[in-house]
């Protein structure tokens, strides 16, 4: 069954966290009885950090116990952090550490929000510091073994490439790119690699999730369609969400700063953040060997949830 529209009110936290204080952002998530998932739910706090010179807020557990993988959420072009607080703190009630960096840089003759594959180094070098870091919440609760990719849009084209290890124009900002071990799989919304009208074959190292809304008219579905099909290793999986658009995912519809989409979506903008934040933490958990939220992801999610339409590949 389709989770239960819902807000969540962070601006507070989010203005304390600019402060440096750990607060909490989300209710317990646990008692909606007409979600089917094999993960409960759990209350997220937030912070600020900074991943090199990218101002970064942090979405983590607010109990955790044990070590948890880290999420890196490559923000779409032009799209400030802030707009992902929802879906970051959502995906990260799932048991991760959800960080998204405010990556400024020159992109052709645009200076703005445009994320690169340098961003994998600066994120698995900030994992190690703090988690040895003696004032950090997540001090020596960081598995620095394990990141996983969140993308959208202009980010999740950028997770294409470094899922492929590959070091391409516009995503690549240096002379090379090699795909380090500690990532894992990646999971990316409204995304594809269509290029004056054609599409490369994706040589994916690591699985690689689409989350695709079916009302989007910026990265349009029959797009995601094609670069599904073009990826090359399994697993992989494309997971259709009836009435979200292009902003599905982000707190509010056509963020300050973004292109704007082209028509508005039926669904609700929390129905879209909460479908969209399950299917990727579920299938991120799936490939870092979570048996039961595989199951979910590849057989019983799908049959459960009418405003999704799931084609997986082993």
């Amino acid at each position: 069954m389709a989770s239960a529209p819902r807000r969540r009110s962070v601006l507070a936290a989010l203005t304390l966290a600019l402060a440096g204080l750990a607060v909490p952002v989300a209710a317990p998530l646990a008692a909606q009885a007409d979600v089917v998932s094999p993960v409960t739910q759990v209350p997220v706090s937030t912070y600020q950090s900074q991943i090199t010179n990218d101002g970064t807020n942090v979405y983590y557990p607010t109990d955790v116990t044990g070590t948890l993988p880290v999420a890196l959420l490559l923000q779409g072009g032009k799209v400030h952090r802030m707009h992902y607080s929802e879906y970051a703190a959502e995906v990260a009630s799932y048991g991760f550490i959800v960080v998204t960096p405010n990556h400024r840089r020159l992109n052709f003759f645009s200076l703005d929000y445009y994320t690169s594959t340098s961003q994998i180094g600066e994120t698995l070098s900030w994992m190690t510091s703090e988690n040895a870091l003696a004032t950090s919440p997540l001090k020596s609760h960081i598995d620095t073994s394990t990141l996983v990719l969140l993308g959208h849009s202009f980010g999740g084209a950028t997770g294409l490439s470094i899922a492929e290890s590959k070091c391409s124009i516009p995503f690549c900002t240096g002379l090379s790119f090699t795909l380090p071990s500690q990532v894992k799989a990646g999971s990316f919304y409204g995304t594809h690699n269509e290029f004056l009208g054609s599409y490369a074959n994706v040589d994916n190292k690591i699985p690689v999730q689409l989350v695709q809304g079916q009302e989007d008219g910026v990265a349009e579905p029959a797009q995601a369609e094609t670069t599904y099909a073009k990826i090359q290793r399994g697993p992989k999986q494309i997971v259709r969400l009836s009435g979200a658009n292009h902003y599905g995912i982000t707190n509010t519809q056509n963020p300050s700063g973004a292109d704007a989409e082209v028509g508005p979506q039926s669904l609700s903008q929390s129905a879209s953040i909460d479908e969209a934040a399950r299917w990727a933490a579920l299938w991120l958990r799936a490939q870092l060997g979570d048996a039961a939220a595989a199951t979910y992801v590849t057989s019983t999610g799908d049959a459960a949830d009418p405003l999704v339409t799931v084609t997986t590949a082993p």
